[in-house]
């Protein structure tokens, strides 16, 4: 015997509840409901609450596939980056996530590591989902990833770098400026002796660049490089300034991210060299854990959260407006130097 007439049937949820149980409870009509779930810029603030509430009541799951197949939008945005496990990059994570979730998106998270080749493989399981959007960390990609983003047509914004052509939108900062000021600011208190201990990702590389420019500038041609695989350690940074210390006469080292530079620090303090009077040392990221240690390091600040904040924002905007052109498609959102007690 057939029972299927008991049962309750919706073609928009995965559960028991219908869209136009919301719709009763809220006290709408159904495309309120559907409009407050898939567009919420398109309701009032008091009328999305509203849903909200009753889709709590009633247990209502709304059925995200169905949805992106009537509507041809999947509400999906893909937010690549490299690794969660710096609190910059965190930082950058939980913004979009926050805005883009807001505004009814799901995100999808994708660690694309350091190398283009991860990269490809990721951006072609992102892209066969439809995203409606995209956030991507950097902005120099493979010949392969480029023509995939430009055949897509999809809505991206790339950030944490800094070029005058980017795919289509930009939010960043340029990281050969960060390693000139560094060099400035660490030439300005009077070392003359540098190490530098790097990370091997293009972005790290540059910072690297931009610093021996500034060294050049000031007629200072030697330096010392080592250079660690990725994501970056304190192990790391501990052993490659043993290796610069012990061969070379060091008054500063310079380090692409805090977790070496502590590193560097535990090293220093081992040895009974006094910081920053016999070495001074510098790191980049501003972490959480920069101004606890002791002495508290001296960094370069980075607003992460400007940064998601800023993307979600310019992706939003074209995803709602698909032909608007955004005036000035580059955000250089700029860095700062923190002065503490390793310089």
């Amino acid at each position: 015997m057939d029972d299927s007439g008991d049962k309750p049937r919706s073609s928009r949820s995965t559960g028991s509840a219908r869209l136009t149980d919301v719709a009763r409870v809220a006290g709408v009509a159904p495309m309120t409901v559907s409009r407050a779930l898939n567009r919420p810029e398109l309701v009032s603030e008091s009328t999305r609450l509203r849903v909200q509430q009753a889709v709590l009541e009633t247990g209502y799951v709304p059925n995200r596939v169905a949805g992106a197949l009537a509507s041809s939008r999947s509400r999906l945005v893909a937010l690549l980056v490299p690794t969660v496990a710096h609190s910059l990059f965190a930082e950058v994570v939980q913004t979009v996530m926050g805005v883009l979730s807001s505004q009814g998106y799901q995100v999808l998270l994708g660690l694309v590591g350091y190398t283009p080749e991860q990269e490809e493989t990721i951006l072609e399981t992102v892209l066969s989902r439809r995203p409606d959007g995209i956030v991507l960390t950097g902005c120099r990609h493979s010949a392969l990833t480029r023509q995939r983003l430009k055949a897509a047509e999809v809505p991206l914004v790339e950030i944490w770098d800094m070029t005058d052509d980017p795919l289509d939108m930009l939010v960043g900062f340029s990281h050969e400026a960060v390693g000139r000021a560094v060099a400035e600011h660490l030439l300005s208190r009077g070392y003359r002796r540098f190490g530098i201990i790097s990370a091997d990702d293009s972005r790290a590389k540059l910072r690297v660049a931009g610093f021996v420019s500034g060294l050049e500038s000031a007629g200072i041609g030697e330096y010392q490089l080592r250079e660690v695989g990725t994501p970056s350690s304190m192990p790391w940074g501990r052993e490659k300034s043993a290796e610069l210390l012990d061969r070379h006469a060091l008054d500063a080292i310079v380090c692409s991210s805090d977790i070496l530079a502590l590193g560097v620090l535990s090293e220093a303090q081992s040895r009974g060299l006094t910081v920053p009077g016999q070495l001074a040392i510098m790191g980049f990221g501003d972490s959480s854990y920069a101004a606890a240690s002791f002495p508290a390091l001296s960094t370069v600040r980075i607003d992460g959260a400007a940064i998601g904040l800023r993307a979600a924002e310019h992706l939003l905007q074209r995803m709602a407006q698909p032909t608007f052109e955004r005036a000035g498609q580059v955000l250089d959102v700029g860095f700062e130097i923190i002065d503490r007690d390793t310089t």
